[in-house]
């Protein structure tokens, strides 16, 4: 338990809990796998399933017939709820992340300068397959890529020995719902590899790389960025719960338990100013974690560095802990918990009350569930709509609204010392007198 109810700080991210994810040293790993997809293309992606997955599938992408065969036998109720997650992210996707395609300007008569909304042309997903098969994953990275109009679309994921090489039904029967019908049987950073550099007669390169992953595929990220553009260096899983009297344990317990059965280095921080509480949560943890079959996994995630009870004086203080944390999940349950919401400046989302737990976000909210980890909540977002467009401008100017700042121009290309620059202008103006 941390108590920062006795110190006031501008900054209390120095005292905070917080797992040490090191992708500097697993770029250093990562590195000879990706110069090994760029150069030997199928043959070491073969190796490295092998190497890693322990599998060799039959076919690297994925047979249509076993997505369409993945579809036909899945369960009625979880191809219901998946429905359901693809509904309700789509809907949020185009009613609230949307944005005019073309806007422009006229500063002056003859002066005309507009801003177009382009998709990125072709985009490769990646879906986590390891300690959870993230079929949840497939719908927050695909459909706001579908809403943005990206031409072109790939998903890879983990083969599994357990189906014979080919990824997890759930994750290829989620791919057939949304009709993506190019999926890869591919892990780790060569996966990221393969979309960066593309892998001839089998993957064309993408333009940009989304979805979460574990160290590696983060590592390969920032390796082969510029290479490929990419949404994140995400790290583990994090939640931060701000909680009062008014809360209710069991639910708080609940909550901080979901995020850490993700990953031995998930984070889960509760931040109250009721010791009572504290300590009741903390018995409805041991009490809820005991029953459950990742029982190991929630032991080493909630008794790590990256876990703690952290006391404080009051909501004040409870809000500039928050802020200073930047969670990537920040659930709010106090009285008036709309209020404390509104406070709020620094989180990938915010979940207000006692039911609007994390997991409804994970699934169907209808919120993106791929959030900035690490803090980066304090200059970044989650994955929307507009992760995967480009702002860029049209420039229309009459020769009447170029001279009229012509002088101007010339005198400012001068005064940086390019001549060229004010040719181009005055050859111009000189041509129209």
């Amino acid at each position: 338990m941390i108590d920062l109810t006795e110190l006031s700080l501008d900054d209390y991210s120095s005292v905070l809990p917080r797992g040490q994810f090191d992708v500097g040293h697993a770029v250093d790993v990562v590195r000879p796998v990706c110069e090994a997809v760029r150069d030997q293309g199928q043959d070491a992606l073969l190796r490295f399933s092998e190497q890693f997955d322990h599998v060799v599938p039959v076919s690297l992408r994925v047979p249509a017939q076993a997505l369409r065969d993945a579809l036909d036998q899945i369960d009625p109720a979880v191809r219901a709820a998946i429905e359901v997650s693809i509904e309700r992210r789509r809907t949020v996707c185009e009613q609230t992340e949307t944005e005019p395609h073309y806007r422009n300007v006229e500063l002056a008569p003859g002066a005309v300068v507009g801003n177009v909304m382009v998709p990125v042309q072709r985009v490769g997903l990646y879906v986590p397959g390891g300690l959870a098969p993230l079929a949840s994953s497939v719908v927050m990275n695909v459909v706001p890529a579908q809403v943005a109009g990206v031409e072109s679309l790939a998903v890879a994921t983990p083969p599994q020995a357990e189906f014979g090489g080919l990824p997890h039904p759930v994750i290829l029967a989620t791919c057939a719902l949304l009709g993506v019908d190019e999926v890869y049987a591919v892990g780790g950073s060569q996966a990221i590899a393969m979309f960066a550099y593309g892998v001839a007669g089998l993957c064309p390169r993408v333009d940009l790389v989304t979805g979460p992953g574990n160290i590696y595929v983060v590592a390969a990220k920032r390796l082969l960025r510029g290479v490929v553009g990419i949404d994140a260096e995400a790290g583990p899983t994090e939640i931060a719960v701000i909680a009062d009297e008014t809360a209710d344990a069991r639910f708080v317990a609940a909550d901080l338990i979901s995020q850490a059965e993700h990953d031995p280095m998930a984070g889960s921080v509760l931040i109250t100013d009721s010791r009572d509480l504290a300590d009741r949560v903390q018995r409805e943890i041991d009490s809820q974690v005991a029953r459950l079959d990742t029982a190991d996994r929630l032991r080493k995630a909630l008794g790590g560095p990256q876990s703690a009870i952290v006391l404080v004086s009051g909501i004040d203080q409870a809000v500039d802990v928050a802020n200073a944390y930047a969670a990537e999940h920040l659930e709010i349950q106090t009285a008036d918990a709309s209020t404390v919401a509104r406070r709020i400046r620094n989180a990938g989302a915010v979940f207000v009350g006692d039911y609007a737990p994390v997991p409804l976000g994970d699934y169907s909210a209808g919120s993106t569930h791929v959030l900035p980890t690490g803090s980066a909540a304090r200059y970044s977002s989650g994955l929307t709509v507009r992760s995967f467009m480009k702002s860029m401008h049209i420039i229309e100017y009459s020769r009447e609204g170029l001279a009229a700042i012509a002088d101007g121009i010339v005198d400012f290309a001068h005064a940086e010392r390019l001549p060229g620059h004010a040719a181009a202008i005055q050859l111009r103006v000189e041509e129209e007198r």
